[in-house]
């Protein structure tokens, strides 16, 4: 044997292992991706207590008064709450906000300000493990039907069913909550992932804009390497015209789970074509992580209304028009007749 086929020898079986080692991990972690999703039931997960190892009762507390409204911030057994409340009420109905992957109750805060001078209170609420609610299953672990178990514990905590705002992954929730749960008065969905399969919509797009963000998704597990640092968070939630900067958006981003990414696709999710619980279909024109044709496909299978918010990024409701925005909702909200 030549030199030179010594010589390549060792290089072709160092190769050789380290593909066999990375066949045999991605062998593993898709097997366990696969292993938490078929055991992610929601019909019984929605008979358990999930809210179980947060401490018990009231932990933060804070108030404040505007001219036309107060605002109360509470994190209480393990869920933050930040709620405005009219002091001239028009409405009887609630609004209740969901956000999005690695947001929290704090996303809505500017549209919060309007609808409770128009008359509304509202109410959101982080998740366990998003902004000032305290991880309670750790984050790689969380799946949609868990996170649905804490939307449905707060529209029953509230006096009478509530209008329910979804974020992107919040909107995902409220097509879960339709199809697992019962019908609302209305519900306003804010770029909200598509309604037959989010992988099939934006893996291919995510994966041109971000190649190592994905890398580092399959790698870890996480999502959080998607909005890894403020340019990054910045190219796939918001236009360069939004209120927050970059920096500012990314200090308050969080990790979350990259199963949500899985889950809300076939085999594991289908949607519901019977729903009869008037619906507004919000898309951004700028939107780098939900596409406009497919977004348009899920509110024609909806039969939700649909409008097209020109010259935003994803985060519609920290845009520059987040107030052209929030009064097109109210406008479709007062057409609905809700009480």
């Amino acid at each position: 044997m030549s030199d030179s086929r010594k010589r390549k020898s060792p290089l072709r079986l160092a190769a050789a292992l380290c593909v066999a080692a990375l066949g045999g991990y991605l062998g593993y972690l898709f097997g366990w991706i696969l292993k938490h999703l078929l055991a992610a039931k929601p019909t019984e997960t929605l008979q358990q207590d999930t809210n179980l190892l947060a401490p018990v009762g009231v932990t933060f507390s804070g108030e404040a008064e505007e001219e036309s409204y107060s605002v109360s911030h509470t994190i209480e057994s393990g869920i933050e709450r930040i709620v405005y409340t009219p002091k001239e009420r028009k409405h009887e109905t609630p609004i209740l906000m969901l956000h999005g992957m690695w947001h929290g109750a704090w996303c809505w805060r500017y549209w919060q300000q309007l609808f409770a001078q128009w008359g509304w209170e509202s109410i959101a609420f982080s998740l366990p493990g998003h902004a000032n609610s305290p991880v309670q299953r750790p984050l790689r672990q969380c799946t949609l039907d868990y996170y649905l178990s804490f939307l449905v514990a707060e529209v029953e905590r509230l006096p009478r069913k509530p209008i329910l705002f979804g974020h992107s992954m919040g909107g995902a929730l409220a097509q879960w909550y339709f199809k697992y749960v019962g019908e609302l008065p209305a519900a306003v969905l804010v770029a909200p992932w598509v309604a037959h399969s989010i992988l099939a919509d934006g893996f291919f797009p995510l994966l041109k804009l971000d190649p190592l963000g994905c890398l580092q998704m399959f790698t870890t597990w996480d999502a959080a390497p998607f909005v890894r640092n403020p340019e990054q968070a910045a190219r796939k939630l918001i236009s360069a015209r939004a209120i927050l900067s970059p920096e500012d958006l990314h200090a308050k981003l969080g990790p979350e789970s990259a199963l949500v990414l899985f889950q809300h696709n076939p085999p594991f999710w289908t949607a519901s074509e019977h729903l009869s619980t008037p619906m507004l279909w919000l898309v951004a024109e700028e939107d780098a992580v939900v596409g406009r044709r497919n977004s348009l496909r899920s509110a024609a299978f909806y039969q939700a209304d649909y409008m097209l918010v020109r010259d935003a990024g994803h985060d519609l409701m920290l845009e520059h028009n987040y107030l052209k925005t929030a009064e097109s909702i109210n406008r479709w909200l007062a057409n609905q007749e809700i009480e």
